[in-house]
């Protein structure tokens, strides 16, 4: 009977990518077994050494791993059950390799590369227990082609992500149906206080609704609001404040489309604690944050500065080591940064020279630069925190970054998930969509993505055609 059991579980072996990828990955393969080569190991031990997120995980697996193995009595080829490690979320066994192991693998794959050895113990596996599943696990695209090459199953590593599809991302936006007040109006109740207009209604859409989303209706009068609460089949909107009229512009910035206003309207929400700004180049995230963040800092003094911050992952070649202090280092990324706070400074007709000179300095000493390998440790008090390039962090720097934050801070994340470049990282498992699917409904946090660009037609053409 249990040799039935272990024929029907399947024999997942690890890459090492997979283990310096996610190290709690040991434990994610619920009732089937895993397996870790010698070459995995060694291959740990050879990237242990640095500062690095890929080193720090590198650790953490060897730290699990020691853990599972001093732990247990018996014979460690026979297998060791994860169970106590998990919490009992994983219920296989960990196999490791305690011999070497002989297989055919193609001449044309020389032995002393460390993937091609880990196919070998592959093939070995899969004519030594011929009933069995056995599965390859890794990150790698390469080495996945090269095993199903040689017949060997293998398959990526989804357990750390998010969605399948992020067509299904939250949007943080719905358009309302046509007859939505017809279906929804009856025993409907309005009223206005301090400005905003509420109305509590009821229906069958009410209950799919979240907390902070977006609902609008453009045919016949427009209709733009915010779902305040939502209890079982009743719903609590709150028309949004218009951006896009001068009178209400945020530090000479106005909405130029419906997602931008609704933008503005969660980033200068004092009870929004965490904003996330999705959208492809051009659409105004950088812009529209540090108006906000601006007029926030300086003109309310809701917060006592502005703090930015992104992964510095080069698009080409690195250009090597950088002189000079922390910020110094950071400027030649925050180009971004540079741009936009050009075109605030221009905002002010009437200043002149002089005036927009002392303005620039003013700002220049309310926003910092830091970097985020520094971050560990820190609390941020007051303080408007914004990340951009976010999708290029993995939700475990996510949570570090965002558990910074301390009494009074705003966290913005800004980012476009079609535009990762960090190795290993996916759509589905980028700590953007991460936080955007986990934060989705707290009463704190809003999310808008954005659609239209407004840089120029040139870079919507070239955006939309390229």
């Amino acid at each position: 009977m249990a040799q039935a059991a272990r024929v029907r579980r399947k024999l997942f072996v690890l890459d090492t990518n997979v283990l310096m990828h996610d190290p709690s990955s040991l434990f994610r393969f619920e009732e089937h077994d895993i397996y870790i080569p010698m070459a995995t190991l060694e291959e740990l031990d050879h990237n242990k050494k640095g500062m690095s997120e890929v080193a720090r995980n590198a650790r953490q697996a060897s730290r699990f791993l020691d853990e599972i193995v001093r732990t247990f009595d018996g014979r460690i080829e026979q297998g060791i059950p994860l169970s106590a490690h998990s919490h009992d979320s994983a219920s296989g066994h960990l196999f490791l390799q305690t011999s070497a192991l002989s297989s055919e693998i193609p001449a044309t794959l020389p032995n002393s590369k460390v993937d091609n050895q880990i196919l070998g113990v592959v093939l070995h596996l899969k004519g030594e227990q011929p009933k069995r599943q056995v599965t390859l696990v890794s990150k790698d695209i390469n080495m996945r082609i090269k095993a199903r090459a040689l017949g060997i199953a293998a398959e990526d590593y989804f357990s750390d992500k998010v969605l399948e599809d992020t067509d299904l991302l939250y949007a943080g936006l719905r358009e309302l149906p046509d007859r939505f007040w017809e279906t929804h109006g009856k025993g409907i109740e309005s009223w206005t206080e301090a400005g905003r207009t509420y109305y509590r209604v009821k229906g069958p859409l009410c209950a799919s609704l979240l907390v902070n989303e977006f609902v609008y209706q453009e045919s016949g009068k427009p209709f733009h609001a915010m779902v305040r609460e939502v209890k079982g089949g009743t719903a609590l909107f709150e028309t949004v404040r218009d951006y896009t009229h001068q009178k209400n512009n945020i530090w000479g910035i106005t909405a130029r489309n419906r997602e931008q206003n609704f933008a503005l309207n969660v980033l200068m929400n004092p009870d929004i604690d965490f904003v996330t700004l999705v959208g492809q180049a051009g659409t105004g995230k950088t812009l529209l944050t540090l108006a906000a963040g601006l007029m926030q800092t300086l003109e309310h003094k809701l917060y006592s500065e502005i703090i930015m911050t992104r992964v510095t992952v080069p698009v080409g070649e690195d250009i090597g080591f950088l002189p000079g202090t922390e910020e110094e280092k950071m400027t030649p990324w925050m180009g971004a940064l540079e741009d936009n706070l050009d075109v605030l400074n221009h905002t002010d007709e009437e200043a002149g020279d002089w005036g927009r000179a002392a303005t620039q300095d003013l700002i220049r000493t309310r926003i910092k630069i830091k970097s985020l390998n520094f971050m560990r440790g820190r609390t941020f008090l007051n303080k408007y925190l914004i990340i951009d390039e976010a999708q290029n962090l993995t939700p475990k720097q996510m949570k570090t970054l965002i558990t910074r934050a301390g009494p009074g801070t705003k966290v913005v994340c800004l980012g476009n998930i079609s535009q990762i470049d960090t190795p290993y990282l996916t759509e589905g498992s980028s700590g953007l969509t991460y936080v955007v699917d986990r934060f989705k409904n707290w009463p704190h946090s809003g999310h808008v993505m954005l659609q239209r660009g407004e840089r120029s037609r040139l870079a919507d053409y070239a955006a939309e055609t390229l």
